[in-house]
């Protein structure tokens, strides 16, 4: 089992850049696929990256390809979410997710493939 800690929401005007963190305990961490999703108020939660377990592969929601990038540090147990060119449409909570599934990446944009979830970190965007 895992836990997760997101840190490094805020405010930010449109086209600015945040980075994300998102801690985990556990020394299984390494083991983990792990996923970023978002929630904006009103909306359902939607997958925005995933990124095996290893780091050598990676997986976008095209509405954040070319400006979010995923990496993970397994010796630090942690899982970056760096995003440039933000935009306010990109306003939501940010809540990253683990999983010890096997399945190809596209399979990875599923929530149901997570059993293990973050209490997320508020990400605001200005116009």
């Amino acid at each position: 089992q895992v836990q997760l800690i997101e840190s490094g929401g805020g405010l930010v005007q449109a086209g600015g850049s945040l980075r994300l963190s998102c801690a985990a305990s556990g020394r299984t961490f390494s083991s983990y696929a792990m996923g970023w999703f978002r929630q904006a108020p009103g909306k359902e939660r939607e997958f925005v990256v995933a990124i095996s377990w290893s780091g050598g592969n990676t997986y976008y929601a095209d509405s954040v390809k070319g400006r979010f990038t995923i990496s993970r540090d397994n010796a630090k147990n942690t899982v970056y979410l760096q995003m440039n060119s933000l935009k306010p449409e990109d306003t939501a909570v940010y809540y990253c997710a683990g999983s010890q599934a096997r399945g190809t990446m596209p399979m990875m944009d599923r929530r149901s493939q997570y059993p293990y979830w973050g209490q997320g970190t508020q990400v605001t965007v200005s116009s």
